[in-house]
């Protein structure tokens, strides 16, 4: 393995790569409300609703205040069929991202169990192999916590890997290595190594996939000090932020949904990158704030078609940053529609949810006219039944039903 890493390391020494010395002012995520690509003299600031603005003067977006209440944004459409770009699969937008990122950085590696010349099981590291060969994108056996340690240990030396687990729930096999090593050594080294690695792969309830394999785990990871955690819910955002986690100098956990990878939309040909720390605001409103993520954003927008048509007005926000959460866009839906509807497919017990609420509590409790309801999967090992499976995990019905009680 130390022969493999010298070849990376090789093809990385090309490129001016920076000390792993600690810097505060680059370890700090910006608290800017969207990345910026340079574009000849000026800058194209690329938002989530797929708008492109250019800021000639090149000057830094406003600081974020918390406490304060934003006025109303313009609600431009998403980026759709009219406007140029190219049509891609979730799966193939994370594809794209990826190995745009292993081209314009050649201490982008892969690594984790059939990524290579297989493809990966959902097709997402496809080609890769083939392009940039087997030092950068490696086949692992099957022991995760054996490669995803050495993928800690390759960031420290200066790479950006990006581990794959196949499964999520198989990562609970490295609970110590991203737990102990992942998330801590930043601190425990005193600033001298950074760890820039991307841990990602797909969790969440397929269709009878069985209870080992549809686990939620950000309830699992989000108690971990030092580390970010995001979800992806669309191939828009999907590109963005696998983008700008391979970038960020922290480790980040990038959460996919098994049910998800086959979404298509229209992206953007240009580059563009997502905030790590950034909600996307889905569906302005005024009577609720109903606050999501992943799969669940589509049961949301399905109930929303019907709370529309029964006079109800929700705004829907795709939380997408796990850990931590953009309580600026949070709050300011709060403190507007004054109720909040959390609808997650993570377990209720010590889930997103319950984060959410406390989080919520402690710093917008005087605005609510009405206690937080939180819509989560039960407390059960997911059968292999589909009818009992679909049981477990939030329905559109129930979403409707919930606004109604919280608008009374």
């Amino acid at each position: 393995m130390a022969a493999i890493f010298q070849g990376v390391g090789a093809a990385a020494a090309l490129s001016s790569s920076p000390s792993n010395s600690f810097d505060s002012k680059k370890f700090v995520s910006s608290p800017c409300r969207s990345f910026s690509v340079r574009k000849g003299a000026s800058f194209a600031v690329v938002r989530s609703d797929g708008r492109v603005n250019l800021n000639p003067k090149g000057g830094r977006a406003q600081q974020l205040i918390s406490n304060a209440v934003a006025t109303k944004s313009d609600s431009a459409a998403a980026f759709s069929s009219s406007k140029p770009g190219h049509e891609l699969l979730l799966f193939e937008a994370l594809q794209e991202g990826l190995e745009e990122e292993m081209e314009r950085d050649p201490r982008v590696c892969v690594m984790g169990e059939d990524v290579g010349h297989y493809g990966g099981s959902y097709k997402v590291t496809k080609g890769l192999a083939k392009k940039f060969g087997d030092l950068r994108v490696l086949d692992t056996p099957i022991a995760e916590n054996s490669f995803t340690g050495m993928g800690i240990g390759a960031a420290m030396t200066g790479l950006r890997p990006v581990v794959e687990g196949m499964n999520m729930g198989f990562l609970l096999l490295a609970f110590n290595q991203i737990s102990n090593n992942c998330g801590m050594l930043h601190y425990t080294s005193g600033g001298q190594f950074t760890i820039p690695i991307v841990i990602r792969g797909p969790g969440g309830v397929g269709r009878q996939l069985g209870a080992e394999h549809s686990q939620r785990l950000e309830s699992y990871f989000q108690s971990i000090p030092g580390i970010q955690m995001v979800a992806c819910s669309t191939p828009y955002n999907a590109k963005g932020l696998m983008k700008a986690a391979i970038r960020s100098e922290n480790p980040v956990i990038f959460f996919e949904h098994v049910l998800l990878y086959n979404l298509k939309e229209r992206i953007p040909d240009e580059d563009y990158i997502c905030n790590l720390e950034e909600a996307e605001m889905v569906r302005p409103g005024e009577h609720v704030t109903i606050l999501t993520y992943s799969r669940m954003r589509y049961h949301v927008m399905q109930a929303a078609k019907t709370l529309v048509n029964k006079g109800y007005d929700p705004e829907v926000i795709d939380i997408r940053s796990l850990k931590p959460f953009d309580l600026y866009t949070i709050g300011n839906s709060v403190k507007k529609t004054h109720r909040v509807l959390i609808v997650e497919e993570c377990m209720r017990t010590g889930g997103i949810g319950a984060s959410l609420i406390a989080a919520i509590t402690e710093n917008f409790n005087d605005y609510l006219d009405a206690p937080i309801m939180c819509l989560s999967s039960q407390d059960v090992p997911t059968p292999y039944a589909g009818t009992l499976e679909e049981v477990t995990v939030v329905q559109p019905a129930q979403i409707v039903t919930a606004v109604e009680q919280l608008c009374q």
